[in-house]
């Protein structure tokens, strides 16, 4: 079966998709990208990743209008010609080709879109828990792509490879300031005498969408949750931990390094944001809406 993407607002085939060697994606790794979840045929909170990335594409590459961004039905239908209902769809952007330019003088840019089979995590992960490292690095404030999903990644993979050597799921960056802001891949709460808690925006750290559905959840199931600072104390003395990102949805954590979280087992409130969130992927994928 011949495997399909959508480039610039057209289908096709994988195999004869092309891009300049001069694009600014390949050449300095400025672009942006989405991974989305899709079920039944539908992508989950589609309208919100594509408002964080054009939010993200105004202030570090250029304005997005006139650009091929798809849209629901193209994404659905891209699904379709690759045989999918369920699966794990990569929205590209990048700058573009560093020697050609807009009518107007701006900068074009590339737009890929793939799609492939579901990317889920094995559901003993989630009986059992994960354990997570602390990382090397630091996020700071000042770093211009802090708070932004950019396709300069190495970082990331960098920490997170660190993380797999010690059969750890996860690696965990600090602020300079030694405040927790959020995993290589990930947003991270912790639950501490009832209280959801996770790091501010403003730390900095990336607007999850996962994360933004489990601070919904929380409000309407009248959970007390706090976006306010939390240091390493704050982490290893929580009752619970849990990651969050659109494919894990809602991962528990019951090991930091050395340190067992809970007891070493997966808390109540993980449990229950978990299985909320999948009856809203199940409702806003399937449903009749």
């Amino acid at each position: 079966m011949k495997h399909f993407v959508l480039l610039d607002g057209t289908f096709v085939a994988a195999s004869e998709a092309r891009i300049s060697v001069h694009n600014a994606g390949w050449l300095h790794g400025a672009g942006l990208f989405e991974t989305l979840r899709a079920e039944g045929g539908r992508v989950f909170r589609f309208a919100e990743h594509l408002e964080r990335l054009v939010g993200s594409a105004d202030k570090l590459l250029v304005r997005p209008d006139g650009a091929r961004l798809p849209c629901a039905n193209e994404l659905s239908e891209l699904l379709e010609r690759n045989g999918l209902t369920e699966g794990r769809i990569r929205l590209t952007v990048t700058a573009g080709d560093v020697l050609a330019g807009s009518d107007d003088g701006g900068q074009l840019l590339t737009v890929c879109v793939t799609a492939s089979p579901p990317a889920s995590y094995p559901e003993s992960l989630y009986e059992t828990g994960v354990g997570v490292v602390i990382c090397k690095y630091r996020q700071s404030i000042h770093d211009p792509l802090a708070g932004h999903k950019t396709t300069n990644y190495l970082p990331r993979l960098i920490a997170l490879r660190q993380a797999s050597e010690v059969s750890c799921a996860e690696a965990l960056w600090f602020t300079p300031e030694n405040l927790l802001a959020e995993g290589s891949i990930s947003n991270v709460f912790v639950v501490s005498g009832g209280v959801v808690k996770t790091p501010p925006l403003s730390t900095p750290v990336l607007p999850g969408i996962a994360r933004r559905v489990v601070l919904e959840m929380c409000v309407e199931e009248d959970r007390r949750v706090d976006e306010s600072a939390i240091n390493i104390n704050d982490l290893l003395d929580a009752d619970e931990v849990f990651l969050t990102n659109s494919i894990m949805q809602v991962l528990p954590v019951v090991r930091i390094e050395q340190r067992e979280i809970g007891g070493g087992k997966p808390g109540v409130v993980a449990k229950e944001l978990l299985d909320r969130y999948r009856a809203c992927v199940e409702r806003e994928c399937r449903g009749d809406g």
